[in-house]
């Protein structure tokens, strides 16, 4: 676990329990992002082993801005949840910044057991998840209280949970099936108080006011997916214009 001489003595005392306990210290100060994690970051986006064609995605999905929004440090228990495999968009960048930094990064694929219970996340002692416009396909089988559920188990005592995800039109009510691909906030915000996390805050970070919501495929009719839009269709290069959706940045903790 790493050390920073500027970390107030409570923090310090805390990093020393975890270090004799064995567990993973919860961000239970929510601390700011530190400089040396910053840099770090910073430099993996910028690395030339992620692909071009995530790359060209940072002017929608702002990871820097956003992992330092949710607070993430190199030495936490992380958890995301569905990372699309190896080469996960996000998973790029957090797995490395996690492990070099002496934290663990556990991947909860699509095909795991989730929401039930996982036999490889240490319950009750990870310091942060994180979902990314993943939660629109929770609606679509186990209930999404289920696993709203699943991630306040997983946190320890005063850990985070940061959540981006499509952001619905908030005039229309929440489409239980979730089917175009949109979350309420307000939606999310009852789910994640039912399930007992505090919220914390939100940020404009991934806005784009451009995105009406009004389209025939729902979400998925914008990029990257530009369902049923052909190259040459006249559509496609009004949903190229657009960009990528109008998505909710939200944290919250695990109440001590």
């Amino acid at each position: 676990m790493t050390m920073n001489f500027n970390l107030t003595i409570s923090m310090i005392s805390a990093l020393c329990l975890g270090a004799v306990t064995g567990s993973p210290v919860a961000a239970s100060e929510h601390a700011p992002t530190l400089e040396a994690t910053k840099a770090r970051l910073a430099e993996l986006i910028a690395s030339d082993a992620r692909p071009a064609r995530h790359k060209a995605r940072d002017q929608y999905r702002h990871p820097y801005e956003t992992l330092t929004f949710c607070g993430v440090q190199s030495d936490m228990h992380v958890v995301e949840i569905w990372p699309g495999g190896q080469g996960g968009w996000y998973r790029r960048i957090i797995e490395p910044l996690i492990e070099e930094g002496g934290g663990l990064y556990f991947p909860v694929l699509e095909r795991d057991a989730f929401p039930g219970k996982m036999e490889d996340i240490p319950y009750g002692q990870v310091d942060m998840v994180f979902v990314f416009r993943s939660h629109g396909f929770m609606i679509y089988d186990e209930p999404a209280q289920k696993h709203v559920d699943a991630v306040f188990e997983m946190l320890a005592p005063g850990g985070v949970f940061c959540i981006v995800d499509h952001a619905g039109d908030e005039s229309i009510p929440q489409d239980p099936d979730g089917e175009n691909g949109y979350v309420n906030e307000s939606h999310f915000r009852e789910l994640a108080d039912k399930a007992g996390f505090t919220f914390l805050e939100s940020s404009d970070i991934n806005r784009n006011p451009k995105d009406t919501k009004d389209y025939p495929r729902g979400v998925y009719s914008l990029p990257p997916t530009l369902s049923r839009s052909l190259p040459g269709m006249p559509d496609r290069k009004k949903y190229i214009e657009i960009g990528e959706s109008d998505r909710f940045t939200h944290k919250y903790d695990k109440p001590e």
